[in-house]
């Protein structure tokens, strides 16, 4: 048999996180150290490969039923090579370290068991209100692999420089920078989503770290919900996203 499809064969690696391409995740496990993926992200595997449902403490599962916030998640392990997507989303990897990261759950894909990560009230601790207060703050040393819909632009602040990101696109920050949240306009207008411009809601980031911004207000189709209240009515983070563009799931 021939055809153009072998050119997308396996690429082999001595990496134990690699891609296989920008929209599939490769991972070796060699028997220790699991990984902590999404349910039913996996795609394919090879080798004596096993994968369990990731028990949820009832610290997690109060937090979950309280924010919403959290990660469904299942336990790869044993001796093989994984492969992981999910809905044709863009992967990259990221190395966390002792600096640590947040981000939303939404766009986690995968992470080294060995990490932590816990729900996290952004709004206490920097002082921000409206939606988009509840997080997920991953720390510790290990790989995660995030997911964003097309290619993402890394942003680095500074203590003389601070970045502004639409709520609805931010993707992660660094868990040391100050966040504030706000709508740069006048307090009449403020639930009409800066007038007539489309915009909402932005996360001002200062200090020293960086912030990930993907080329999209939305999450994919199939995971997309109508929101509700007056944070989704007004575009305050994705819920209000997806409330204010019903019709259109692309960006």
């Amino acid at each position: 048999m021939q055809s153009p499809l072998f050119a997308y064969n396996d690429q082999q690696t001595q990496d134990r996180w690699s891609l296989q391409n920008k929209q599939m995740l490769r991972v070796q496990l060699e028997g220790h150290d699991d990984i902590l993926a999404r349910k039913g992200t996996m795609v394919a595997y090879q080798g004596l490969v096993e994968f369990d449902a990731e028990f949820q403490s009832n610290q997690q599962g109060r937090a979950r039923a309280h924010t919403g916030e959290g990660l469904d998640l299942m336990r790869c392990h044993g001796q093989g090579t994984v492969y992981l997507a999910n809905l044709k989303q863009h992967i990259h990897l990221v190395d966390v370290d002792q600096e640590g990261m947040t981000v939303d759950s939404s766009y986690v894909l995968a992470m080294d068991s060995s990490l932590h990560h816990e729900v996290i009230a952004v709004d206490s601790l920097y002082g921000i209100s409206g939606s988009g207060k509840y997080q997920l703050n991953i720390t510790g040393r290990g790989k995660v692999a995030l997911m964003t819909s097309g290619m993402p632009l890394m942003l680095q602040v500074t203590p003389d420089k601070y970045v502004n990101c639409d709520a609805d696109a931010i993707v992660a920050w660094s868990t040391g920078l100050r966040v504030q949240m706000q709508a740069q306009t006048h307090s009449s207008g403020v639930w009409r989503r800066r007038g007539s411009t489309g915009e909402g809601w932005e996360l001002s980031f200062m200090g020293s770290g960086f912030a990930l911004v993907q080329p999209s207000e939305l999450l994919p189709p199939q995971n997309a919900q109508i929101g509700s209240g007056l944070a989704a009515q007004y575009g305050m983070g994705q819920q209000g996203a997806r409330g204010q563009n019903q019709g259109n799931v692309w960006s």
